[in-house]
């Protein structure tokens, strides 16, 4: 059994909690993150074994559908996402700086996940939804040519569904930048 991450997106708050509530008497899974986010819509993250995240996330989904925004299963996760979710990456010099931003708060993990896994990168912070009106983000870090590949690596991914809204690379950031960052 590998470790994996599972993800809902609920238009309301009654829905996003009643899923949330069913996800982890489906199965052995522990929430990461359960929150109302805006604008009025509701998150879950959980992890745990691959098919109890998958039972989980399909048991949600299946019963609440006419509500579910997204949602996904990744197995065998990036090890950086979970620090870069909850804030406590440690980046000590950044050669270039790249930002993805998305119209949703569930293919912004699976773009961060895709683009760890593309070039050798850092992940800085994935922001959920919190105060983006539903949108989120990811900045990640290394040399300029890996942050490039796996920006457009994410690109593509987000692209796919329909929820890519805009991404940038920026070679050899000011400190004064990376200091509001950081």
């Amino acid at each position: 059994m590998s470790k994996a991450i599972g993800m809902i997106e609920f238009k309301t708050t009654a829905t996003g909690i009643t899923a949330a509530d069913a996800m982890v008497k489906t199965s052995d899974v522990e929430i990461v993150e359960a929150q109302t986010v805006c604008p009025g819509k509701y998150i879950a993250i959980i992890t745990g074994d691959l098919s109890a995240v998958k039972a989980a996330v399909e048991a949600a989904v299946t019963t609440y559908e006419d509500k579910c925004i997204d949602s996904f299963v990744l197995g065998n996760p990036h090890e950086s996402i979970f620090p870069a979710i909850y804030g406590t990456t440690n980046v000590e010099d950044i050669s270039a700086l790249g930002i993805l931003e998305t119209y949703d708060a569930a293919s912004i993990i699976e773009a961060a996940d895709q683009a760890a896994k593309t070039a050798i990168v850092d992940l800085i912070e994935l922001r959920i939804a919190k105060g983006m009106c539903g949108k989120s983000y990811m900045l990640i870090t290394g040399e300029v040519s890996a942050v490039e590949a796996s920006i457009d690596r994410a690109k593509e991914l987000v692209a796919e569904k329909g929820m890519y809204l805009d991404s940038s690379v920026i070679a050899h950031p000011d400190r004064r930048m990376i200091d509001t960052i950081l």
